[in-house]
C-alpha cells in the first residue's frame, strides 16, 4: 500500500490528469471562440445577426463551462491532494543543506586551526 500511496501522491499523476482535464475544457472555450470570430468575418456563410448571436452564445457557454470545471477540479481534486501530499510527505525545513551545512563546518574548523581557505 506504502508503493501505491508514493506513486499517487510523489509522482506527477495527478498533476497530469487534472492537466488533461483543464486542457481539454479549454479547448472547447477555443474552438467556440474561433466560430464566434470566423462568424464576424464578411464573406462567411454565418455572417447574419442570429448565427453571430448564436455563436456568442455558445462561446458564453463554453466560457462558463470551463470556469465552472476548473473551480470544481481546483476545490475536489487539487486542494485535497495538496494537503494529503503535505500531511503524508511534509516538505523539508528552509535552511542550508545537510551537506552545505557538513562543509560549512569543515571550512569554518579549518580556519580555527590556521589552515588557508
Amino acid at each position: 500500500m506504502t508503493g501505491f500511496k508514493n506513486f499517487i501522491l510523489k509522482g506527477n499523476l495527478v498533476e497530469l490528469a487534472v492537466a488533461f482535464i483543464i486542457a481539454g475544457a479549454f479547448g472547447s472555450v477555443v474552438i467556440a471562440f474561433t466560430a464566434w470570430l470566423t462568424g464576424l468575418i464578411p464573406g462567411t456563410d454565418d455572417v447574419f445577426a442570429g448565427a453571430v448571436l448564436g455563436d456568442l452564445g455558445f462561446f458564453l457557454n463554453a466560457l462558463i463551462a470551463f470556469l465552472v470545471l476548473a473551480a470544481v477540479v481546483y476545490f475536489f481534486v487539487v486542494v485535497p491532494y495538496t494537503k494529503a501530499k503535505e500531511r503524508l510527505f511534509p516538505s523539508q525545513e528552509e535552511g542550508t543543506p545537510a551537506d552545505v551545512a557538513l562543509l560549512e563546518e569543515i571550512r569554518d574548523l579549518l580556519r580555527t586551526r590556521g589552515g588557508a581557505v
